[in-house]
């Protein structure tokens, strides 16, 4: 006997993603806008946008679409069907606010969003975050001095180290370093630091639903230091230690290894994970695979946050030709990681 299922019952098994709306003078309400109204993102998940209602009808206009903006106070008060985007509208941008131009109030209402945003995960009441780009600019300006979108969202939610990884359909890369200089990176990074890094890439994976993660470690000096004709013996001291005691606790992981070498290896498929040890180690390789693929997620908060992997791109604002392909990928990769809701939720 075959049992239908009533429509709402299969929606409420999704898990509900909060999608903060970025800085409102770039292409954040954009992206936004098309990517929730995606039959993807609303065959994965239920978005509940925080932002500010007002601007997101100004980006439908800009790009020419029909959408049902309706603005809700609550997450439960949220009603999902196509053609409609539902709003936590905290109304912090005036309506003359210019596409495209640096502006404090576009960037305290940007971290306004992130904080609402998290302060319903730490609720449970969002099973996953999936954000716009902001503009670190605009977010100091405003008085809010943080490097970025994954240390802010460490303060928020109290957790002392998270992980950047950024995810493509080719590769993954997770960082043990982020946000600083070379010459500190190197200084920074230590076997427990890159053994933590390694952990928190393979639970990420496993969440992700890879049973077991074949994950490579790249080395700092080139051809992995050459046994010591290049550097200062780092893949020996700083991370060799820590990919031992990593693949002695049963993780699939090896190095350090030449980053040329790894990422070749992994780009035909040999890893399901790099772990890079600088930033641009890591988003060098990514980006030439194209920006429109790739997804930014912070893993070892208390709730998984994914994010597109561009900026404000304030030269293209507001001109209805910003791509929302990284976006719809964001909020896929967000549903696929978040903590599953019950039927009930």
């Amino acid at each position: 006997m075959t049992t239908t299922l009533d429509p709402t019952e299969i929606r409420n098994d999704l898990p509900l993603v909060a999608v903060t709306m970025g800085d409102g003078a770039g292409v954040g309400p954009e992206v936004v806008v098309a990517a929730v109204l995606d039959p993807q993102s609303n065959a994965e998940c239920r978005p509940v946008v925080i932002g500010d209602a007002g601007r997101l009808r100004q980006a439908a206009e800009v790009l020419g679409i029909s959408a049902d903006i309706r603005t809700i106070t609550t997450v439960g008060e949220a009603v999902f069907e196509p053609g409609r985007v539902n709003v936590i509208d905290l109304a912090l941008l005036p309506e003359d606010l210019a596409w495209g131009e640096l502006s404090a109030t576009a960037g305290h209402a940007a971290y306004e969003y992130i904080r609402v945003a998290s302060e319903l995960a730490m609720a449970g009441e969002v099973h996953a975050i999936c954000t716009a780009p902001l503009n670190k600019e605009a977010l100091h300006a405003a008085g809010h001095v943080y490097p970025g979108h994954t240390e802010l969202l460490a303060h928020l939610t109290g957790t002392e180290e998270v992980s950047m990884m950024l995810s493509t359909p080719k590769i993954r890369v997770i960082h043990v370093t982020t946000h600083i200089g070379l010459v500190d990176a190197i200084r920074k990074i230590n076997p427990d630091l890159v053994e933590r890094t390694v952990r928190r890439g393979h639970d990420a994976l496993v969440r992700a639903g890879v049973p077991a993660p074949k994950i490579g470690v790249c080395a700092i000096n080139p051809h992995a230091g050459e046994n010591g004709l290049f550097g200062q013996g780092e893949e020996a001291e700083k991370i060799a230690p820590g990919v031992q005691r990593a693949a002695a606790d049963g993780i699939d992981v090896t190095g350090p290894l030449p980053a040329d070498t790894l990422f070749f290896l992994a780009g035909r498929g040999d890893y399901d994970l790099v772990v890079a040890m600088y930033h641009d180690q890591g988003h060098g390789p990514v980006k030439v695979l194209g920006i429109e693929a790739g997804v930014n997620i912070t893993v070892g908060l208390p709730v998984i946050r994914t994010s597109v992997d561009h900026g404000t791109a304030f030269d293209i604002a507001g001109k209805a030709i910003a791509d929302p392909r990284s976006m719809v990928e964001a909020l896929h990769q967000a549903a696929e990681m978040a903590t599953r809701p019950s039927v009930t939720a």
